[in-house]
């Protein structure tokens, strides 16, 4: 006997003579016999089992509702794509409705820019950001408004970031550069509520071996050549600048590096310590530099008090003297470190005065100078010159080879 959902509709004669209309067939193995008084009954019957048999075999099911038959449509797929786990739909649409926000009107990408950046303005006049670390950050975003054209914030899509991102033949370190200063654009954007994602994040940030060497320094022959330049050079104008970076490593910019805001009461030649406070170290620390005797020398003969560091022209006149030099922005601290090092033989303290780890004096400094080397470079004292005084007497100092060396 066939199980098959299958019904028919045929005339039946009962024992009593009456005649009726019976419906016979099989509903999911059930086997259904149904008389009727009339062949239209029968019919109708017929019809929705045949209706019930089919919304059965395809998970469909007859319900009374007031959706509309688009409403129930999106209602089918809401359900599909929850899926079959725990979580429930009337759950999820009471936190899409907790969160969800209208769209705001288009905001213009150069203004969100430009807020930005009188945000970063302010941390910078609180000494939080650097002016150098800010000049880079409106540089590059200032770029970025020029260069990829869009009017609206929410228009920066991924592909668009990645490709400014990778425009030119750059290296990784820049592509890694550039995205950390769009990254945090776009997170303050996403703070603001300006945008509802930060499309940043998709964009991978390059693993980078590190091939950092041995620093760049020059010699002590190098250094003394340099000092007599600059003792003929713009009248002496240049003198304490270049003392306190190649004899105390005093970090270099005349912008904003820690030489721009050192003051000249923070020099001390009777205790022969230099105070580095928090504001004017790049780390934010607080360091002291030993005054070596021949820095104190330069720094008798020519004062911070009397001399300023940072002469008028200062930026002109130090392009001046390195060009002649061929000398690279951090290559006076860096000879500095190196022939520290070399004389006191101690990496410890040689961190401590730069504002360095141990570590990265090890990798970068230890060994590159000798110690007579070393020796010669804390023996370059300024020339014999006369101190205006009452009784005017010549002031001179010891010749470079009396100057003991550390074993």
């Amino acid at each position: 006997m066939s199980h098959e959902n299958s019904f028919t509709v045929s005339r039946f004669e009962n024992r009593n003579g009456v005649t009726s209309w019976r419906l016979a067939g099989w509903l999911q193995g059930v086997r259904i016999r149904k008389n009727f008084k009339s062949k239209e009954e029968a019919a109708a019957e017929k019809g929705a089992l045949e209706l019930k048999a089919l919304q059965s075999a395809s998970g469909l099911r007859s319900i009374i509702t007031a959706l509309t038959e688009d409403q129930v449509r999106d209602a089918e797929v809401a359900f599909r794509r929850i899926g079959t786990g725990s979580r429930n739909l009337t759950a999820l649409i009471d936190y899409a409705l907790a969160h969800y926000r209208e769209a705001d009107k288009p905001r213009p990408l150069a203004d969100c820019v430009n807020t930005y950046l009188a945000a970063k303005q302010r941390d910078q006049v609180r000494d939080i950001l650097s002016l150098r670390q800010y000049r880079s950050i409106k540089r590059e975003l200032d770029r970025f408004v020029r260069e990829t054209k869009q009017p609206a914030i929410g228009n920066c899509t991924t592909p668009i970031l990645t490709a400014y991102l990778e425009r030119g033949s750059t290296s990784l370190k820049t592509h890694n550069n550039r995205r950390g200063v769009l990254s945090t654009f776009f997170k303050f954007a996403l703070q603001q509520e300006w945008i509802t994602s930060n499309p940043v994040l998709k964009i991978p940030h390059h693993r980078i071996a590190h091939r950092r060497g041995s620093a760049v320094t020059i010699t002590a022959q190098q250094s003394e050549a340099l000092m007599r330049h600059v003792e003929t050079f713009a009248d002496g104008a240049l003198i304490p600048y270049f003392a306190l970076c190649l004899f105390a490593g005093i970090r270099p910019s005349v912008c904003d590096g820690e030489i721009a805001r050192l003051l000249p009461e923070s020099i001390n030649l009777e205790t022969g310590v230099i105070h580095i406070e928090p504001g004017v170290s790049k780390v934010r620390m607080k360091r002291h530099v030993a005054i070596q005797p021949n820095l104190a020398a330069w720094l008798q003969v020519y004062s911070p008090a009397r001399i300023p560091i940072i002469p008028t022209n200062a930026t002109n006149l130090r392009r001046q003297v390195f060009e002649h030099f061929g000398l690279t922005h951090d290559v006076l601290r860096h000879t500095f470190i190196s022939m520290h090092v070399a004389k006191f033989r101690s990496m410890g303290e040689a961190a401590l005065q730069a504002g360095n780890s141990e570590s990265i004096i090890r990798k970068h400094y230890l060994d590159l100078k000798t110690p007579t080397e070393a020796g010669q470079f804390f023996g370059i004292f300024p020339q014999p010159v006369f101190i205006p005084s009452t009784e005017t007497q010549p002031v001179s100092f010891p010749k470079p080879e009396t100057i003991a060396i550390a074993s």
